[in-house]
Parts: structure tokens; sequence; C-alpha cells
């Protein structure tokens, strides 16, 4: 039972990660109908520009972990909003009206651009930073080891619930989301009624990399090592994530994320660590065999 409690903390904790990139990805799909998969790359630079942060930082001796952590998360997420508007200038917004599969092309031409270009300007090494949190909080001391969540876990988890909340608020309450859900239903009647379309698709790119940005910066915190790779592989889990859960429902995306990392940690916790990945395209292939638009995604409506 110990072993138990101890991986669904280390799920919850990878699948809270999984779940804040796969917004990015939902918001957009939602809006454009159009999956960015240049967004886990997004992603892969806000962790590159937070480790920057921390060792600027650190160089100049800030070392006043609150303060450092807030500064840290604002310049990742200033980096990866201006990474998010540009994707969205340069591979969406000039092929808007044309083919489907053109934007698609050209998210992927911007993911391997991102890459390669962190992999010149920071190398290919991995690159690791010390331990930001220490310590943690023992809940149970069993016979064989004693069930701990450690801090930087109680941050993620805890920075996780207030994101979502946050942004739930804003896409239901404000007039910025009131804007967003007109998109969503119908982009050229939303011009007609004065919704300024271009710069409310551009902020849901710019709002989608900035909770990438937060991701990245509790990544490397988490994990303490980063490589220019990172975005491929997390940009795929969460785009699984989002597809889990209901690809356009922001909800769906974070539970997607949480299935994921419950899946992943228990896999491996249980049977090997090799096969997790093909544990978490199985069920999802299961899920979407009985529900094509995932646990919480709408049928899609045809305009006519």
């Amino acid at each position: 039972m110990d072993y138990f409690l101890q991986q669904l903390i280390n799920g919850l904790t990878l699948g809270s990660i999984y779940g804040l990139i796969a917004i990015g990805y939902t918001m957009v799909y939602g809006i454009i109908g159009m999956i960015n998969f240049a967004h886990g790359d997004v992603f892969m630079v806000s962790a590159f520009a937070a480790l920057i942060a921390f060792l600027v930082l650190l160089a100049v001796g800030i070392t006043a972990v609150p303060l450092a952590l807030v500064l840290v998360l604002i310049f990742a997420m200033l980096i990866s909003s201006l990474y998010g508007w540009t994707v969205e200038r340069v591979a969406y917004r000039p092929l808007r009206g044309s083919f489907r599969l053109a934007p698609l092309i050209s998210a992927i031409g911007m993911s391997i651009v991102l890459q390669n270009y962190i992999q010149i300007v920071q190398g290919a090494r991995v690159k690791a930073i010390q331990p930001v949190f220490t310590g943690g909080i023992t809940l149970h001391e069993g016979e064989l080891f004693d069930v701990r969540i450690s801090t930087i876990q109680i941050l993620i988890i805890v920075t996780t619930i207030v994101l979502m909340t946050v942004f739930s608020l804003i896409v239901a309450k404000t007039s910025l989301g009131r804007a967003q859900r007109s998109c969503e239903q119908d982009q050229k009647m939303a011009a007609l009624l004065g919704i300024d379309v271009d710069r409310t698709i551009s902020l849901t790119f710019v709002m989608g990399a900035a909770l990438a940005a937060v991701a990245g910066t509790m990544y490397l915190m988490y994990y303490g090592v980063i490589d220019f790779f990172i975005g491929f592989i997390a940009g795929v889990k969460a785009f699984t994530a989002a597809v889990l859960g209901g690809i356009g429902s922001l909800p769906g995306a974070m539970l997607g994320g949480l299935l994921i990392g419950l899946i992943e940690a228990f896999w491996a916790g249980y049977f090997s660590s090799e096969y997790k990945d093909v544990a978490v395209f199985a069920i999802l292939a299961i899920v979407l065999i009985f529900l094509p638009t995932g646990l919480l995604g709408k049928p899609e409506v045809e305009k006519v």
C-alpha cells in the first residue's frame, strides 16, 4: 500500500506537468481547429530560459528561493510567450486560409527549427541544475520505506490547481474568454460582431505558451536535467493527454494529463518502465474506440 501511495504521488506530479502543456494544445485546437506541433518545443525553450535565469540570479547573488522562483517564472513566461506569438505569426497566420495540411506542415517545420536552434545555441549535452527545493513531508512511515511528498511535488500540484482554476475563470468570465469562445464557434461571425480574431488567436497562443513556461520551469526543478529533445517527448505525451481527455476541453486536457502521468508511474512501478509508453498509447486507443471524442470531448457539430 505504501508503494502504491508513493507511485500515486509521483503520477499526479508528472501528470500535472503534462496537463499544463496539454492545455496549450487544446486551446489552440479549440479556436482554429489545428494542432500546434511546435508547442512541445516552446515548452523546451522555456525550460532552457528558466535554467539561464536561475544561473544568472545565482551569479548576481539572489539566493532567496521564493524571490528567485518568481523572477524565473516571469522571465520564462515572457520568453515562451514571445516564441508562442512568433509561431502563430510565422507558421499559422499566413496559412490560415490555406488547405488544412499546410499549417500542420509549417508547425512541424517550426518544431524542427526550434530543436536545432537550441541544440546549436546551448549544445547537445544534457544541462543540469542543483536542487532548488529540498525536503518534504512524510505522509506515512512504512516498514520498507516512508511515503513522502517532496516540496517540489507539492509546489507542482498546487501550482497546477491554481493555474487551472485561473484559466478556466478567464475563459468563462472575461471578455477575452468570450471572444475565444466566439471564435471557436464561428470566426467569420465573430469578426462581423467586432471581435478582433487575429488578436484573439495570438493571445491564445501566448496563453498556451505561458502555461508551457510554467511546466518547463517545474520540469527543470523536478528532474534537474534538460536537453534539446525533451520538447518532442513531452509534446507527444501532452498531445496524447489532450486527445485522451477530449481535444478542445480544458478540464479534459488536465484530466488526460493526470491519467497519463498515473499510467506511466504505475506501469513503471509494477511492470516495466520500458513499456510504459506502449501502455499509454494502448489505453488511448481503447478509450477512443468507445469514446471517439475523448473522455470529456463534445461531438463536433457540422456547420451548414
